[in-house]
């Protein structure tokens, strides 16, 4: 017999809904994916707060959840709240008007927690389980890093270096300077110092990017070389990482009007991808990398695989 349940993942630039259906055995199967542009993040991220207009369309986004929900009679409904909402003031009141006006219960989750569901989305889709491998998702208010297999996680941690934040901190001009470049590598190198060290102690060399911007990139690439969507009925990709830096030089030296034009990358990417690019490109050259993957799943689809196992939540 099954059940429906939902999910929705709020994080800082994008809000998503999965409905699915769980079976008696701990399987699940996805019934339906919706997903928002929010920004909760603009104007206020790097100022500890969420803004008034930003606010507004994370409440009207979820109203409109609420409503595929309720459509589809599920009852069973799991909300998760990331950085944007973890770190600011008002984050709390945020949580308390969806709940008045929805009913919805937003449960806000950890750093640790986040990185723990997104390990459990990827895990679930990736061909090559049996190896130790670095998992990144690059997210608009924080970044996770994993390092884990099948078995276990063996490290894990959440930055504050999502691109939505690095935007509002930074600045960049557009296109963004060479030295604003450096800046930017200076100050991701010294806040992702943990990482170096886990790195010595749990040595990968598989980088797996979880959904996100890693979507955008295999969109970009696969339009470029080869005139399609490569992810059409996937849910892995595997990068040529010559194309992968073709692109990153490419995105570097574009113009926001420039980044409108390329096929592959959604409008509410256009200002971050330089900035998540960056910080991609850093991770891959600074610790050697010769492999680079995509996982769509991530965080919702860890959240549902717990839930369909009876697992208990992070």
């Amino acid at each position: 017999m099954s059940r429906k349940f939902a999910v929705l993942d709020l994080g800082t630039n994008t809000f998503h809904l999965l409905l699915a259906t769980r079976n008696d055995n701990g399987s699940w199967k996805p019934l339906l994916r919706r997903r928002k542009t929010v920004k909760l993040g603009q104007g206020g991220i790097h100022l500890g707060y969420i803004a008034p207009q930003p606010f507004e369309r994370g409440v009207k986004a979820i109203l409109e959840f609420a409503d595929s929900i309720r459509e589809h009679g599920i009852q069973e409904v799991y909300a998760f709240a990331t950085s944007a909402i973890r770190s600011s003031g008002n984050g709390s009141d945020f949580v308390k008007r969806v709940r008045q006006e929805s009913g919805i219960v937003i449960q806000v989750i950890s750093g640790a927690s986040e990185a723990q569901l997104i390990r459990d989305g990827v895990m679930q889709n990736l061909p090559v389980l049996d190896e130790r491998v670095l998992i990144m998702d690059i997210g608009g208010g924080s970044t996770e890093f994993i390092i884990a297999d099948k078995r276990r996680t063996y490290w894990k941690m959440s930055f504050d270096i999502g691109a939505s934040r690095l935007l509002e901190i930074f600045s960049p001009d557009d296109p963004i300077r060479a030295a604003q470049v450096k800046q930017l590598e200076k100050y991701l190198l010294k806040e992702i110092a943990p990482l170096t060290a886990a790195l010595r102690d749990y040595p990968v060399t598989l980088l797996v990017g979880a959904s996100g911007s890693s979507e955008s990139y295999a969109r970009m690439i696969g339009y470029h070389l080869h005139g399609k969507d490569p992810l059409r009925g996937k849910a892995h990709y595997t990068f040529d990482l010559q194309a992968y830096r073709t692109l990153h030089n490419a995105l570097l030296a574009s113009t926001r009007q420039q980044r409108l034009a390329m096929k592959g990358l959604v409008r509410m990417r256009v200002d971050m991808i330089v900035l998540a690019s960056i910080t991609t490109q850093l991770v891959v050259k600074q610790y050697k990398f010769k492999r680079m993957m995509l996982s769509t799943y991530a965080l919702k689809e860890g959240a549902a695989y717990r839930i369909a196992k009876g697992l208990p939540l992070p």
